[in-house]
C-alpha cells in the first residue's frame, strides 16, 4: 500500500463519534505476543527477525479475520514516513526506531494494526473512537484467537504470555484511553487526579505514549501491569476508573462556566481567532489553542466548528503530516507557516 493513500482522511478513532467523546478521544487495546522457539526482537539477529517477519506475514494473511489495506515494511521507510505512521497511532515509537526487518499491517478504517518485530514479535492493536473499550477488546481478542489457531506463541503455565518487557508478562495486554482534560488543567486540579490514579496502579502518559509530552491537555491513561489478572479483569479495571476521571473533568468544566464564564468564553474565542488568522504557529501553540477550541465546542460556547474537524486537525498539524500533505520536506519556519495555512483553510477563516 502507499502511505499517501492515508493522507486524505483520518481513522475512525478521530471522528469524535464514539461514546463520551466530549472527553474521551479514543480507546486502545494492545496485546504483546512472541513466537515460540524464536529469540525475542531485542536480542534477535537480523536473520531471526527476517524469519519471524516472513512467518507472521504469511500466517496473518492466512488466518486473520480482519480486512487489511496492506502491509508496510517499516525498515524501508524514511524517518518522515515512520513519524507519519506514529502520528496516526498506527505504529509505536519503538517500532519506528527499531532496527532490521519489521512492519505493520493496517486495517481498514485504521481501527486495527498489527506491528511486526517491535519490542515483541507481534503487537496487536485495536483503536476506537470514544470510550469503547469493550468493543475494542472483543475485536482484538477475536483476531488474537484466530491467529492462535495457526501460530504458536511463547507461553508459560506459571507466568502466562512471555514478553520482552517484564511489565507485559502475563496477559501481555495494555489498555489505554486518550482523554482531553483541559478543565482540570485550568482549575489546577490535574495533579490531584494523577496522584489518585497512580495509587490505583494507573499510568499517565502523553499523547504518543511513554516518554511523550502531553500536548494540548491530551493524556493517555493505561494499566501499569498485566501479571496475575485476566485480560477481562484488566479491561474492566480501566473501564471502572475512567468514569471517575470523566466526572472530575465535567465537574471542573461546569465550575469554570459558573464562576468564570465570560473569561472562559473570551479565552476559547481568542483561541479560535488565533488559529484562524495566524501566519506562523508552532505545534505546541496550535495544540493548546485547539484544546481550548475543543473545550469551547463541548461547552456550547462556540457553534461554528464541529468536534470531528478539531480532532482531525490535532493530527494533521503534526510535523510529518504537514510535510506529507505538501509533498515536500519543510524546515521548522516552513512547517509553522504551512500549519497556519492549513488551520485557516480548515477553519474557513481568512
Amino acid at each position: 500500500m502507499e502511505l499517501d493513500d492515508l493522507i486524505g482522511g483520518c481513522g475512525e478513532w478521530l471522528r469524535g463519534t464514539g461514546p463520551e467523546s466530549d472527553v474521551v478521544i479514543s480507546s486502545r487495546i494492545r496485546l504483546a505476543r512472541n513466537l515460540t522457539d524464536m529469540t525475542f526482537p531485542p536480542r534477535a539477529d537480523e536473520r531471526t527477525k527476517e524469519d519471524a517477519a516472513n512467518l507472521l506475514r504469511e500466517k496473518i494473511l492466512e488466518l486473520s479475520p480482519v480486512a487489511f489495506m496492506g502491509y508496510v515494511e517499516v525498515q524501508g521507510l524514511s524517518k518522515l514516513d515512520r513519524q507519519f505512521l506514529m502520528e496516526r497511532q498506527l505504529i509505536s515509537r519503538e517500532l519506528a526506531d527499531a532496527k532490521g526487518a519489521r512492519g505493520v499491517f493496517i486495517g481498514t478504517s485504521e481501527s486495527i494494526s498489527l506491528m511486526v518485530n517491535e519490542e515483541d514479535h507481534l503487537r496487536l492493536q485495536g483503536l476506537r473512537s470514544g470510550f469503547d473499550l469493550m468493543n475494542c477488546w472483543q475485536e482484538v481478542n477475536h483476531v488474537d484467537d484466530e491467529l492462535q489457531t495457526g501460530i504458536s506463541f511463547a507461553f508459560s503455565d506459571d507466568f502466562g504470555y512471555l514478553t520482552s518487557c517484564p511489565t507485559n508478562v502475563g496477559t501481555g495486554i495494555r489498555v489505554s484511553v486518550m482523554l482531553h482534560l483541559p478543565a482540570l488543567v485550568l482549575t489546577k486540579e490535574i495533579q490531584k487526579v494523577f496522584q489518585a490514579m497512580h495509587k490505583m496502579s494507573i499510568a499517565v502518559r502523553g499523547m504518543y505514549g511513554e516518554g511523550s509530552q502531553a500536548l494540548g491537555d491530551f493524556y493517555q491513561i493505561s494499566n501499569q501491569t498485566t501479571l496475575g489478572k485476566t485480560e477481562e479483569q484488566i479491561v474492566q479495571r480501566v473501564q471502572h476508573v475512567i468514569p471517575e476521571i470523566l466526572g472530575y473533568e465535567r465537574d471542573a468544566r461546569q465550575e469554570l462556566l459558573r464562576k468564570h464564564r465570560a473569561r472562559l468564553h473570551d479565552q476559547v474565542s481568542r483561541a479560535q481567532g488565533i488559529l484562524g488568522s495566524a501566519r506562523q504557529i508552532s505545534t505546541e501553540e496550535a495544540m493548546q489553542h485547539l484544546s481550548h477550541v475543543r473545550l469551547g465546542i463541548n461547552l456550547e460556547l462556540l457553534d461554528n466548528i464541529d468536534l470531528g474537524t478539531v480532532n482531525e486537525l490535532v493530527m494533521l498539524i503534526q510535523p510529518a503530516h504537514l510535510q506529507k500533505l505538501r509533498h515536500e520536506s519543510l524546515d521548522k519556519p516552513e512547517r509553522d507557516a504551512a500549519r497556519s495555512a492549513l488551520l485557516r483553510d480548515k477553519l474557513r477563516l481568512n
